[in-house]
């Protein structure tokens, strides 16, 4: 493992290290030595073994709320208040600086701060799961007393998770509908057109890399290039040629329709669970 920046000397401490949570660790171990991350779950076994991994530090829930300086909340929303219930003692008895950093949907801060019993710097997060490669979409959002300089020391020591966009806590639930469950919605279209590539005699391995590629492919030339996706599409779309024939069939599945309200569906969802 190798840093690409000087560590900043945050201790970093991860509770809840599932798909999204164990993501967020393998990024933070990008500018973060060992001895600067700690982790826990509620499966001290699945903990123990990325930590074997990493690697890095296991503690409790407790050890790790009393240590940390960023404090990352990687647990399901409906699990929020239960947690930060028996974190509350142990927060309260502190006396130095720590943030709280909660990436659950459809929690504000202001709830955080709440379950938590006390008005404790939060920053709101909303990743996604590319961020185990260092290609994620992370939003956040830096609630009331977090300092110029705190929000910094995170941006730093989480760099290694790919692009950082500050946005209003009110469009946290639109942002995760985009950036959190986009790379289901992506992975489902890769997989569709790979079996596509099958159907048209394609092997399935090839299929798959030429999918996963051009997708690849076409989300960077859209960043680097600052070009309006329609207008990419249109480059495509030779008169007469087989391109347009295929976005036709796909305007006449409802394409796009299908997808504008799966975000709005997964908004609104992201909403409910506050």
């Amino acid at each position: 493992m190798t840093y690409d920046k000087v560590y900043s000397g945050a201790k970093l401490g991860f509770i809840g290290v599932g798909n999204m949570g164990g993501a967020l660790v393998r990024a933070a171990r990008r500018n973060t030595p060992a001895t600067g991350i700690c982790i826990a779950n509620r499966s001290p076994e699945k903990a123990k073994a990325l930590a074997a991994e990493i690697p890095c530090r296991v503690k409790t829930n407790e050890e790790l709320a009393e240590w940390a300086d960023y404090i990352f909340l990687g647990v399901k929303p409906q699990m929020m208040e239960d947690l930060l219930t028996v974190l509350a003692p142990v927060l309260a008895e502190r006396t130095d600086r720590f943030v709280l950093v909660s990436m659950a949907a459809g929690l504000s801060m202001a709830d955080i701060r709440r379950m938590a019993g006390g008005e404790y710097p939060v920053l709101r997060i909303m990743p996604n799961t590319p961020a185990s490669i260092g290609e994620g979409m992370i939003l956040y959002t830096r609630g009331p007393g977090v300092t110029e300089d705190e929000e910094r020391v995170f941006l730093e020591a989480m760099a290694g998770a790919g692009r950082f966009s500050p946005i209003p806590e009110k469009l946290m639930d639109a942002g995760s509908a985009v950036a959190g469950c986009g790379p289901a919605f992506v992975d489902l279209f890769i997989e569709a057109l790979a079996d596509g590539g099958v159907a048209c005699g394609l092997p399935r391995a090839q299929a798959v890399e030429f999918a996963a590629q051009m997708a690849v492919g076409s989300a960077r030339l859209i960043l680097e290039s600052g070009q309006h996706p329609g207008a990419l599409k249109d480059a495509v779309c030779s008169p007469g040629g087989a391109t347009i024939q295929g976005v036709r069939k796909l305007e006449e599945a409802g394409f796009r329709a299908a997808v504008i309200n799966a975000v709005i569906a997964a908004c609104e969802r992201s909403a409910r669970l506050g």
